[in-house]
């Protein structure tokens, strides 16, 4: 079974994907994983997409329909994906429809204001990337981390004003392909502000009926 994941940043889809993947014993593919994973193994795609990063620009499609084709062409894809941050545009969306059969579009609901509360209240250690919440996964000590004993710190895109522009930015790239999908009948909306465990029961559902 392959499946793509939309929704807003916040909207818990690392975490879905993470149980979905046990759930449905297919790997999570995510953009990021790929990219880092071309960068660590020196390919020419890889050496490509570093210096475009270097230098601050965005990877052209192309560059990253070929990275998401290799990993999809592995063995462990044979009975299907679950595919993150893939595909963001219209032309990747074609092209994805080129390699494989998309089976449903998990499109995760959250409404602005619980994405700005989920995000404006995590923290970070600065020398271990260990992330807390100031409301569900707080320190053991306010501000400090718990192994290091370091003052946290909040990231500059987790601050309001910052996620109220991810949010219009998402909105703008991501509205398309909702529309595209939609329009193909595959679409399943789900509302991510329960936990969890109930949202990927929701979707389990869902892919199930």
């Amino acid at each position: 079974m392959n499946i793509v994941l939309l929704g807003p940043p916040g909207a818990g889809k690392g975490t879905l994907a993470a149980l979905l993947k046990n759930e449905l014993g297919v790997p999570h593919i995510s953009t990021g994983d790929i990219f880092r994973s071309n960068i660590k193994n020196g390919t020419e795609l890889g050496r490509k997409v570093q210096g475009i990063l270097a230098s601050g620009g965005l990877v052209p499609d192309e560059v990253t329909i070929e990275m998401v084709r290799g990993r999809l062409g592995e063995d462990d894809t044979a009975s299907g994906c679950i595919l993150d941050g893939f595909p963001r545009t219209i032309a990747q969306a074609e092209a994805l429809d080129e390699m494989a059969s998309i089976n449903a579009v998990i499109n995760f609901v959250l409404d602005d204001e619980e994405v700005v509360k989920r995000l404006s209240g995590r923290r970070l250690a600065p020398s271990t990337g260990r992330i807390y919440h100031i409301v569900t996964n707080p320190p053991k000590q306010e501000g400090i981390d718990d192994e290091t004993g370091e003052k946290l710190i909040q990231r500059d895109d987790d601050k309001p004003e910052a996620i109220r522009h991810r949010l219009e930015v998402y909105r703008k790239e991501t509205a398309p392909l909702i529309d595209y999908y939609r329009g193909k009948g595959n679409i399943i909306d789900i509302d991510a502000s329960p936990a969890p465990e109930a949202v990927l029961s929701a979707v389990v559902e869902a892919l199930n009926g």
